[in-house]
């Protein structure tokens, strides 16, 4: 039979009270009280109710993600931190993977609100559909303008576009080309076009972008990179916004015989991990990833905490090159 309260109470030498206080560390207690308490919960093997508990704090210490997918590396390490950090501020997180779509996204929202969390965190591009405000939920967006009441944490992307296109004109790219997804939302992370854009065009060149429609989906990077060198046979530099489309782009054009960085060079953008693993010479422009997910945290435990008044409706962290030998 499962230990209750009362027989920890009754091993320990003190009241039902006594142990819910030191289980909800609420009052004062002494240091010698709550080691005969915790000793108590030992011995019985007795494990807190986190719903009970929830019920009384108010609070049910859960926090929800939803994310486009985690097996995307940017969001997986994202995720990674972001579970980390929670963790270690007392509160558990509830994952949902929309692969960006509507229907998904609703329903995991109907989900986290039954299990009562206590704050979102938003990384998805389908904008407007979550009206979160009207749930009385503290939310924080990464990447994704969804109000402009929500606040925003990303990297400095207009910088990170920057310095992209200004590494592949100083090497001496004539023929730039931007592999990107589509271009039908604005985000933050639009900043990275934009950069590249505006820089071209300061050049006198016409800027030329790639889309790429199903951005998580290898075979239509493929079919995409594949017209990409029908129709740009000259190109001889290439900015991809996410490493994934770098990579793509890299394989190929080894598999067409085009020599990399000799005859194209390419950059990508994010510089995770895992990413830096399987393809360390990739030169890519390095998010702060674990940056991120420590500020959208900390926001959002503000906003839990009804702290609204400090908080940036945007942050912007700073980006580094990571110089590899494919640019």
């Amino acid at each position: 039979m499962k230990p209750k309260i009362d027989d920890v109470a009754k091993l320990a030498g003190v009241s039902p009270t006594t142990v819910s206080r030191v289980l909800n560390n609420r009052g004062y207690i002494s240091d010698r009280t709550k080691e005969k308490v915790q000793k108590a919960m030992s011995e019985l093997n007795y494990f807190p109710n986190d719903v009970a508990r929830s019920l009384f704090n108010k609070r049910s210490n859960l926090l929800g993600v939803i994310l486009p997918t985690t097996a995307n590396p940017f969001f997986g390490e994202l995720t990674f931190h972001l579970e980390n950090i929670s963790a270690a501020k007392g509160y558990k997180m509830l994952v949902c993977n929309s692969l960006n779509r509507i229907d998904k996204e609703e329903k995991y929202l109907e989900m986290l609100l039954r299990n009562q969390v206590d704050g979102i965190i938003v990384g998805t591009h389908n904008r407007g559909i979550l009206d979160y405000h009207k749930q009385n939920l503290a939310v924080v967006a990464i990447d994704r303008y969804l109000s402009e009441t929500v606040p925003v944490v990303s990297s400095d992307n207009y910088e990170g576009g920057k310095i992209a296109t200004d590494l592949l004109v100083s090497q001496g790219c004539k023929n730039i080309v931007l592999i990107d997804g589509i271009g039908d939302l604005e985000t933050p992370a639009r900043l990275r076009r934009k950069a590249y854009e505006e820089m071209m065009e300061e050049l006198g060149r016409r800027p030329i972008v790639y889309e790429i429609p199903e951005v998580f989906d290898r075979e239509s990077q493929h079919a995409v990179i594949a017209k990409l060198f029908k129709e740009c046979p000259d190109v001889d530099g290439v900015f991809a916004t996410n490493d994934i489309f770098a990579a793509s782009f890299i394989m190929m054009a080894k598999k067409m015989g085009k020599d990399v960085p000799g005859q194209i060079k390419v950059i990508g953008y994010d510089g995770t991990e895992s990413v830096q693993s399987f393809l360390p010479e990739l030169t890519t422009v390095q998010q702060p990833i674990s940056t991120i997910a420590e500020t959208s945290i900390e926001l959002l435990l503000k906003e839990i905490e009804g702290e609204f008044q400090d908080i940036p409706l945007e942050t912007r962290l700073p980006v580094k090159l990571l110089k590899g030998t494919t640019a």
